[in-house]
């Protein structure tokens, strides 16, 4: 039976996981195994608890206790709850939440490159992308369209703040993923390291050398990991030389690109359907 308790003043001590703490300071880099996050919306925190999240605190707005709150805390266990007013929650969040809840979870262990990679056919890598909004819009897209992980290299948004969690509704706990610390020398050692998986590269980037997307050898590859670069500049340089194929999607209307979210659903489209088609050799088309 959860100690619940009701919550009437925004500066009570009990919110401060939710409303005053940094979201680097839930992070706790220096300490990842006492990392929390904070998961918004039933769908998000079911979701969460699907993929074995444990969560450590519950908030929900005072009218939803005895509905969608009440069968998700069926599955917390022993945890303090607190419910609040709606002129409550918006002070937290910023905007009225729909089916106010919130949900204070410890971090999972991440993962490793190998363990991500073991069985997928499908990668997508995310080099600077250092918007939440992005990287959960691309989250959502990688679990809709098909690509089986994601791996993120140093300067990334995290995919567990707030935003993300939240943009990616989260699918950010139904797609394999993880970070490569600052010991890795990306783009070398993690490219290295995919080509000895057994992935091909796929580099987005605006290049003349730049195969559209839609040519028949790239979804004929058995392992492809798709590279795409933060927002603004795209990938770094030696990034695009280092990888086996340079890849565009072909633009009309004298636009040059498109945000790296949009443009990652495109790729991943196109780049799911694992077609069985003749190889193409990189550099031989």
């Amino acid at each position: 039976m959860q100690n619940v308790i009701r919550i009437v003043d925004f500066h009570a001590p009990e919110l401060d996981l939710y409303a005053r703490l940094r979201e680097t300071e839930l992070l706790n880099r220096h300490e990842p195994e006492k990392g929390i996050f904070i998961a918004e919306s039933p769908k998000v925190i079911e979701r969460a608890l699907d993929a074995g999240c444990k969560p450590l605190s519950f908030l929900a707005e005072e009218k939803y206790m005895e509905k969608e709150a009440k069968e998700l805390l069926k599955r917390c266990g022993d945890i303090p709850v607190y419910t609040a007013g709606m002129e409550v929650l918006v002070q937290i969040t910023g905007y009225k939440l729909t089916r106010g809840m919130l949900c204070a979870m410890k971090r999972p262990p991440l993962r490793s490159v190998e363990e991500i990679c073991a069985d997928a056919s499908r990668i997508v890598v995310l080099e600077h992308v250092v918007n939440p909004t992005n990287v959960g819009a691309i989250f959502r897209s990688a679990a809709a369209l098909n690509m089986d992980g994601v791996l993120l290299t140093p300067g990334c948004s995290d995919p567990l703040y707030r935003r993300s969690v939240r943009v990616s509704m989260g699918t950010v706990f139904q797609v394999p993923w993880t970070c490569l610390d600052e010991s890795w020398k990306w783009p070398e050692n993690g490219i290295k390291l995919l080509r000895s998986l057994g992935f091909r590269t796929a580099a987005m980037a605006l290049t003349e050398d730049a195969l559209p997307i839609d040519e028949i050898c790239l979804c004929s590859e058995e392992k492809l990991a798709v590279i795409l670069g933060t927002e603004g500049d795209g990938l770094a340089s030696e990034t695009i030389a280092d990888c086996d194929y340079r890849v565009r999607i072909p633009m009309a209307q004298g636009v040059d690109s498109l945000n790296v979210a949009a443009a990652s659903a495109v790729a991943f489209w196109e780049l799911g359907k694992r077609e069985n088609k003749p190889v193409c050799v990189p550099g031989k088309m």
